[in-house]
């Protein structure tokens, strides 16, 4: 069961939903009309969104290339970790943004987006946990993980 989890990964179809959203967000940053009134604000805001991205495909990455299922697991619960931090890290850049058109639809979305991570993902998440935790517990030996 647990392997079977450890190489699935995210269900694809939360994927697909974070994705759009990331699509959204990023599009509305490098295109969109947001404002501030810091200097340098909107370029920070970019590199926010695009490592938030870039942890979304670290997210999705295949793990089979991870010979032991223990690792698999703590390699895609330590994409989880890294998600979240961006995120929250890319939400709080975003709350000093002060106006533009695409300003409301830029927050809907990383609401959304955020509702997401600690409610889907969050139950994936515990799940893996409990996968993880219970190869802990067994104290199976490395070679009888596989």
């Amino acid at each position: 069961m647990t392997k079977a989890l450890a190489q699935v990964g995210p269900d694809p179809e939360l994927m697909a939903q974070l994705r759009k959203r990331w699509l959204v967000l990023i599009e509305i940053a490098v295109w969109g009309d947001i404002r501030s009134d810091k200097l340098g604000l909107l370029g920070k805001l970019r590199k926010r969104f695009l490592d938030l991205g870039e942890r979304l495909k670290s997210l999705e990455a295949d793990r089979t290339w991870i010979p032991r299922q223990r690792e698999r697991l703590k390699n895609l619960l330590g994409s989880c970790l890294s998600l979240r931090d961006a995120l929250l890290l890319a939400e709080r850049t975003a709350q000093d943004l002060t106006g533009g058109t695409d300003l409301e639809t830029l927050g809907q979305n990383l609401i959304i987006l955020h509702t997401l991570v600690v409610t889907d993902l969050q139950k994936q998440e515990n799940t893996w946990a409990q996968a993880l935790a219970a190869i802990n517990k067994s104290g199976l030996s490395e070679d009888d993980e596989e």
